[in-house]
């Protein structure tokens, strides 16, 4: 298929997909933010997210989006879809609680975006019952020696995934 070729996706294909930009039922969402620079030694930005009426901070840009991003899955991933604030069109940087304290020119406005469905699933914690098969004699030394195994692999689990 040429790079100017359209993909042709399936009702299927697209539920499936792991692209969230692809999935029809995907609820990504997207806020303006500002971001106003400090200059400081830790190279700080001050986030405010207006229509959340949200606060936060990060080191470096992003890590300050990051933070927003945070922000916005924290404020909104309990809400029902249809109470989600809609984001607002016009954002200027003098709407931030920063503007007067610092040069016109340390503020910026820029949307952030978040997978809303997929900041559910990681915000869900609840523990899922899974079996694992195990060699006998692994599964001696694991009693004698009092380890848990549900945390272990849970552990690994996380370093292999980077999560």
């Amino acid at each position: 298929m040429k790079h100017w070729q359209k993909r042709s996706l399936k009702e299927e294909d697209l539920n499936k997909s792991t692209n969230p930009y692809e999935r029809r039922n995907a609820m990504a969402i997207i806020y303006p933010v500002i971001f106003t620079a400090t200059h400081d030694k830790k190279d700080t930005y001050l986030v405010y997210i207006p229509d959340l009426d949200g606060i936060t901070e990060g080191f470096g840009l992003s890590d300050s989006i990051k933070m927003a991003r945070d922000y916005i899955g924290l404020a909104i991933y309990e809400m029902n879809d249809k109470d989600i604030p809609k984001a607002s069109d016009k954002v200027k940087p003098s709407q931030s609680e920063f503007y007067k304290e610092y040069p016109k020119e340390n503020s910026f406005v820029s949307y952030v975006d978040l997978d809303l469905d997929a900041y559910r699933r990681m915000m869900n914690q609840k523990a899922v019952r899974r079996n694992v098969s195990l060699p006998a004699w692994l599964d001696r030394r694991v009693t004698e020696e009092n380890i848990n195994c549900s945390r272990v692999l849970q552990e690994a689990l996380i370093e292999k995934l980077n999560a």
